[in-house]
């Protein structure tokens, strides 16, 4: 495990922006990027949910993953889309490290109040488990998500856990102390992201596993350098609560 991971989170209005618009912004964002950074973008960033036109979003998506990817040389970049399957659509999560697309995770706790359930098909929650990552055990839980608690239980062990969102602004508050108390929680470093539209929340950053929050709302890209040192010491600090 490497001692230092600058952490970098993308924070933008894009729900009214053309896609291709979108696209330059998280290629630029991967580009202003240091090697060896992890990046992560808001939830269905490229497209928004663009329900009336999943077909074409999905085939855009598609295209725009192959420039992400080429992207990504000694650099690592999260993100989700809209991704057509046999049966549907899946809102589906990428982790892309050095052009190579790593780990991939469709989100399984749909947000009935945002219509998703009409639209997508849930991913499996079992499948909600930590990966490896250069060192790292890394986890992903996808907006709605981190309202679950028993979600943060199968994440145990983790020593990032990254949250792409699109969380609205009357809920700030909690989209903020759920990355806190998560991070507090488990005991390990949490990188959020989350849409700047005049609606949504902002609020992504990263919060550490003594429960300091680094973020700046005003910041397109917020960069934070995580001292990952500070996993074993709070691990060290208040023992039995994560077992490695």
């Amino acid at each position: 495990m490497t001692s230092n991971l600058n952490l970098c989170t993308l924070q933008f209005a894009y729900q009214e922006s053309p896609w291709e618009a979108n696209l330059t912004t998280i290629l630029d964002g991967l580009k202003a990027s240091k090697q060896f950074s992890l990046t992560l973008a808001p939830e269905l960033a490229l497209t928004g949910y663009s329900y009336e036109k999943m077909d074409e979003a999905a085939d855009f998506s598609k295209a725009a993953l192959e420039k992400i990817v080429d992207a990504t040389d000694k650099k690592a970049f999260g993100f989700t889309a809209i991704v057509k399957v046999d049966k549907g659509f899946v809102n589906r999560f990428y982790f892309i490290s050095d052009k190579k697309i790593i780990y991939t995770q469709d989100k399984a706790k749909l947000f009935a109040l945002g219509d998703e359930p009409k639209y997508f098909i849930a991913g499996d929650e079992k499948l909600i488990c930590p990966f490896n990552w250069n060192g790292l055990k890394v986890g992903v839980l996808i907006c709605f998500e981190l309202r679950f608690v028993e979600l943060w239980l199968q994440l145990r062990g983790c020593d990032l856990i990254l949250v792409p969102a699109l969380w609205g602004k009357s809920r700030k508050s909690h989209f903020e102390t759920l990355n806190k108390a998560l991070a507090i929680a488990n005991q390990c470093f949490v990188l959020s992201s989350n849409s700047a539209d005049l609606n949504m929340a902002a609020g992504g950053g990263v919060a550490d596993p003594f429960g300091v929050i680094y973020q700046d709302d005003k910041k397109r890209i917020f960069t934070c350098k995580a001292d990952l040192g500070r996993i074993k010491k709070m691990r060290r600090y208040i023992k039995g609560v994560i077992n490695e």
